[in-house]
């Protein structure tokens, strides 16, 4: 199941642990936040403004390669 704008950012560092480095590349301090088990993808893209279907899309990348 690919990774969706409502899944929780920790559940998607947790299951998919290559995904810890797009976070970082994204200038993203959700490694280690603890409200990281409270917001969804689409929440962080939100608080880091960034560009929602970029992220998700190098996100999807990593798992997928």
């Amino acid at each position: 199941m690919p990774i969706g704008f409502d899944d929780l950012v920790h559940d998607v560092m947790n299951d998919w642990p290559a995904t810890i480095r797009i976070f970082l590349d994204f200038k993203m301090g959700c490694v280690g936040c603890p409200i990281a088990c409270f917001h969804t993808v689409e929440d962080a893209c939100g608080e880091h403004h960034l560009d929602r279907a970029a992220f998700l899309a190098a996100l999807r990348e990593v798992v997928e390669s």
